[in-house]
């Protein structure tokens, strides 16, 4: 693996982190991660960890709460899958 796709791992990684250590507090009813910081590292290539937070952990997953999650995170995603794709297959 290259540099950059240890990079990636590593912010899913603490994408996922973050979305335990946010579960973790709202149930101990304790200040929360900001929504914005969980968002913003899914937007730098850490959807994978973003979603698999939220379906592991069954955090961020209520549509009428969280729209941004259900629906923005997954978009990511699949945009970043594309982007990934685009230069991997662009670099052969």
């Amino acid at each position: 693996m290259n540099e950059l796709s240890w990079v990636i791992l590593g912010i899913n990684l603490l994408t996922f982190c973050l979305f335990l250590t946010d579960k973790l507090l709202a149930r101990a009813k304790r200040l929360r991660v900001p929504e914005a910081a969980l968002l913003t590292l899914c937007a730098v290539f850490g959807s994978l960890g973003g979603m698999l937070g939220m379906g592991l952990l069954r955090h961020k997953v209520n549509a009428r709460k969280h729209p941004a999650f259900v629906y923005g995170v997954p978009l990511m995603f699949w945009i970043q899958l594309a982007v990934g794709l685009f230069f991997v297959i662009r670099g052969r």
